[in-house]
């Protein structure tokens, strides 16, 4: 019980640390609306899912990248296949977002969050080219997948709304498989060659790096 108390307040105490929980001052020529009053579970749900989403926005994008500009066609098949599966992890997410009374904006624009691909993230991709892009691309997208894990396992053991526990519970069985195909994908010879081999990032590149604590998020050539 301590664990699943834990687990709720880790995300409801993200978005409070971020500022992502404030609302804007009532206008002094209208009445503030009332807000509705959300229990320790049901702010976990709004925290969950309003995390989750501009995760995979992001991770959408960066699939993409790789799907266009790989020079691996297993990795940009694999990246393609992923970015299709997040799109339709989107599609239930946005009217998830409804249904909890939440907005559809990015409540942690601008922050530097665990698993999340940032416009830095897509910036540094975008400047590496061949192995390098690959590289990079290895690492953040290994990163976004083990974090979201991480939180959609928080979200069943502390939420409430049963909508969000269940799609909680398909992220984190898709995640296994996709962190499975990663890691086939990133152990082919060529490829683990190609990307152990990656030069390392030119002047004012910043290597890639985790936000956070994250199991093997380093790229570790097979």
């Amino acid at each position: 019980m301590k664990a699943v108390h834990a687990t709720a307040a880790a995300l409801v105490a993200l978005l409070v640390v971020t500022g992502c929980s404030s609302t804007p001052e009532p206008k002094t020529d209208a009445p503030a609306s009332p807000t509705p009053v959300r229990t320790a579970s049901g702010a976990t749900d709004a925290a969950w899912i309003q995390l989750m989403t501009p995760m995979n926005e992001g991770a959408v994008e960066l699939l993409t990248m790789a799907a266009d500009r790989s020079t691996d066609p297993r990795l940009r098949s694999w990246a393609n296949d992923l970015a299709a599966a997040h799109r339709a992890e989107l599609g239930r997410m946005r009217p998830l977002l409804k249904q909890l009374g939440l907005p559809a904006t990015n409540v942690h624009e601008g922050h530097e969050m665990p698993g999340m691909v940032t416009p830095g993230d897509l910036a540094q991709a975008r400047a590496a080219k061949g192995a390098a892009f690959e590289k990079v691309f290895v690492v953040q997208i290994r990163e976004h997948l083990e974090h979201s894990a991480r939180v959609s396992r928080s979200e069943i053991d502390a939420g409430s709304e049963a909508a969000a526990k269940k799609l909680a519970a398909a992220l984190v069985e898709a995640r296994r498989g996709e962190l499975d195909g990663l890691e086939r994908v990133a152990a082919q010879p060529d490829t683990a060659q190609a990307v152990s081999a990656a030069p390392p990032p030119s002047p004012g590149q910043s290597a890639p790096a985790a936000r956070g604590p994250s199991q093997g998020a380093e790229y570790q050539p097979v």
